[in-house]
């Protein structure tokens, strides 16, 4: 193994005592359930299910949405274990799932949580999702001859960059793959730099179900909004928005969704100085007055893009890579993005070439929403399940026979 991979493996297990600290603090204040904080050191796990066990580590939201309807499928033939790691996620999975996956809190990357956690569950195959990868977990399935898969894989340039730094740890670890599937051409041929084979089959969010939408409580909404205009700035990152409010066109509702939910009073605070405001979490409507509503609540982003007129997506504006577009094209809404959409760069322009999504400047937002709203809706994006099947079949070549 590299020496950069011996340091960081040295380093973190000395370390533990203080990461778990660190760690117990964080999942409590991000809203983590306390009964389950046993998880991160897996400790009380529940039994593991007789026959094959499949373990599917998704990390964030948005990578275990895309990788449900795939759980659903391998779950035909095994048990599937998905693993995330905060507790927004673990929502997601606990209503998305249903009887198809156990879900998990993902284990620590240090020596007793990892050897806890595969001795536990002896997965039959270690599947890894997208770009959030823990060397140790890695290392110690591969120990194992646990055959590894590395699905849906993104890499952003910064990400290719800071693994150039360690190229013969990017070999050692990426290496260990059997089997990686990229999302895109990018990601492929920066792997390949490092002299490992990725084959591009595109990305499992295509074949994502459309998000859920609680259709009493829409009607209720819609009913309390009538005819006024309504759009989504959706997955808002700090700084971000101070620059949908300067857009807001007049006359319209501008309903404001953070990435992350716990941040709804610093964003309320924010938009009560730009006009009369309500909130979400706090049990308010919009009134007849309202213009600018605070919707920092978890698993609603489908009720949203229902009553929208139109969707900026944030992590476009500010450079986080931008959010996946897929999910308000759904709806048949017309989605506009900031220019930093690395994190889906194929995506958005497969929809600017079908009018679903377009790209616009800071500068350009205001006259690109007002636009978007009094225009025509494009049609609904259509799922496919062709990268999903694809996967699928790939994935069960890996089990031992």
């Amino acid at each position: 193994m590299s020496l950069a991979y011996r340091a960081y493996a040295g380093v973190t297990a000395l370390l533990a005592p203080l990461v778990i600290w660190a760690d117990r603090r964080r999942f409590l204040r991000k809203g983590g359930p306390p009964g389950r904080i046993g998880e991160r050191c897996a400790r009380g796990l529940p039994p593991r299910p007789g026959g094959r066990v499949i373990w599917i580590n998704a990390v964030s939201v948005g990578e275990a949405q895309s990788v449900l309807p795939l759980a659903g499928r391998l779950a035909e033939t095994a048990t599937v274990v998905l693993t995330t790691t905060s507790a927004t996620s673990a929502e997601t999975v606990a209503r998305a799932a249903g009887p198809s996956a156990i879900h998990q809190f993902a284990p620590l990357d240090l020596p007793g949580p990892v050897r806890r956690f595969l001795d536990h569950w002896r997965p039959d195959l270690a599947v890894f999702a997208e770009s959030d990868l823990w060397p140790r977990q890695i290392v110690e399935a591969h120990r194992r001859d646990i055959p590894l898969a590395l699905i849906n894989a993104r890499l952003s340039d910064r990400s290719l960059r800071r693994w150039a730094r360690l190229p013969a740890f990017a070999r050692a670890l990426f290496g260990r793959f059997g089997l990686i599937l990229a999302q895109d051409r990018r990601t492929a041929v920066g792997l390949a730099a490092f002299g490992v084979a990725a084959d591009v089959t595109g990305t499992l969010k295509s074949a994502a179900p459309r998000l859920p939408v609680d259709e009493a409580e829409r009607a209720r909404l819609a009913a309390v909004l009538g005819d006024r205009p309504v759009w989504v700035a959706a997955s808002t990152h700090p700084g971000e928005e101070a620059i949908m409010l300067a857009a807001r066109p007049p006359g319209t509702l501008t309903l404001l969704v953070p990435r992350h939910p716990e941040r709804g009073d610093a964003v309320h605070a924010l938009a009560e100085a730009a006009g009369p405001t309500a909130q979400r979490s706090k049990g308010e409507d919009p009134g007849p007055e309202t213009e600018i509503y605070v919707a920092d609540t978890l698993g609603e982003l489908g009720l949203w893009f229902s009553l929208a007129r139109a969707v900026v997506m944030g992590g476009s504006f500010a450079d986080h890579g931008g959010h996946n577009p897929l999910e308000p094209a759904q709806f048949g809404v017309p989605v506009l993005s900031g220019p930093h959409v690395t994190n889906f760069a194929d995506i958005f322009a497969e929809l600017e070439t079908s009018g679903h999504a377009t790209l616009v400047a800071r500068d350009g937002l205001a006259a690109a929403l007002a636009e978007a709203i009094e225009g025509p809706r494009p049609a609904s994006y259509a799922a496919s399940d062709a990268v999903l099947d694809d996967v699928a079949a790939r994935l069960g070549a890996l089990l031992p026979g």
